[in-house]
């Protein structure tokens, strides 16, 4: 398994990490022991870092996480580099809404940790940005958290590159977080370069968008029982059929280069800079197993250009989010 670094004074972690919004029946039903099994593949193939919130269930992947560490003993805590978020609540009524206070922050994270069964996390995100609170001061509430010795370092999540250097202004970033795959490429917009240049790591989510780009898309049959995607306009009738469409000659070059769509995803995305470090979720070890196999596989240019010649900037329907969905992350261009 390649390594990098998460964050110029960072720990070495693995190119490919989990992410364990799978852990909580995001992308459906679930069972703690499939959750233990992905953590036991990971451990087998070098996969060193988790990443999870405690919006995720309400806490239940971070407690999946524990259970788990709990279970395997003390190797297996060495061996993970675990991150969480918060930053995502609800008001007096029940709404979401979103809160950067320190003290939001510490008593989520106290929470976490709990959860987690750990002292300290290796790194901590703020989920979303409370946009009427300056970067300045959302960035040392969490380096506070840092002073304390709960968390080894802090990251942002969905934000501008413009916010990213005011925040690096007051404390080092370890890594930012954002969508990004062949499916969503905003970030090469000026975030990739920012985190570049800042020495932050770009922790890419959702890097197969969304099953998009594997051999076993999400059915149509499906959607309409999984809350974010029914309501999510690339799997909205027609974006849902012209995407498969699309994605189908995606499919055919993969097996034609003989690799699961989903491996020839991760490889495209690691490809994309050195500091970029892809972290997919998956309910499966065998698609765990797949996503494992791209980042052993090296592209040449001519590889890349046939990629982007079948998924052509631009190629997706529909936006990334709906309405509802882009309240919170930053938009930028």
């Amino acid at each position: 398994m390649q390594s990098r670094r998460l964050g110029a004074q960072g720990p070495e972690v693995s190119a490919l990490g989990i992410g364990a919004m799978s852990f909580a029946e995001f992308y459906g039903p679930t069972t703690d022991e499939n959750s233990y099994a992905i953590m036991d593949a990971a451990v087998e193939a070098g996969v060193t870092h988790v990443d999870t919130s405690n919006v995720y269930g309400m806490g239940r992947s971070e407690n999946a996480i524990g259970a788990f560490l709990k279970s395997r003993g003390t190797a297996a805590r060495d061996h993970f580099v675990i991150a969480t978020k918060a930053g995502i609540s609800k008001d007096a009524d029940g709404n979401r809404c979103f809160d950067n206070s320190p003290e939001h922050f510490e008593a989520e994270l106290d929470k976490s940790l709990e959860r987690l069964g750990v002292e300290c996390v290796d790194l901590f995100y703020m989920h979303r940005y409370q946009a009427e609170r300056p970067i300045e001061e959302v960035t040392e509430a969490l380096a506070a958290l840092v002073k304390k010795g709960k968390t080894k370092s802090i990251g942002l999540s969905e934000i501008a590159p413009s916010t990213l250097r005011r925040a690096v202004a007051v404390h080092p970033i370890a890594a930012v977080q954002s969508e990004y795959s062949l499916a969503t490429r905003a970030p090469e917009l000026g975030l990739l370069q920012a985190c570049e240049e800042l020495g932050t790591a770009f922790v890419a989510f959702s890097p197969v968008g969304r099953s998009f780009l594997t051999d076993d898309p999400i059915p149509a049959s499906r959607v309409p029982e999984l809350g974010f995607l029914k309501v999510n306009p690339r799997f909205q009738q027609p974006n849902y059929d012209y995407n498969i469409a699309a994605t189908d000659r995606f499919r055919a070059l993969a097996a034609e280069m003989g690799m699961p769509a989903a491996s020839l995803a991760i490889a495209w995305t690691l490809h994309k800079g050195d500091h970029v470090l892809p972290i997919p979720g998956t309910r499966s070890t065998s698609h765990f197993a797949e996503l494992v196999k791209g980042t052993n596989a090296t592209l040449t240019a001519d590889d890349v250009a046939r990629i982007e010649q079948v998924l052509p900037v631009g190629w997706a329907h529909g936006d990334r989010y709906s309405a509802g969905q882009w309240v919170g992350p930053e938009r930028f261009s």
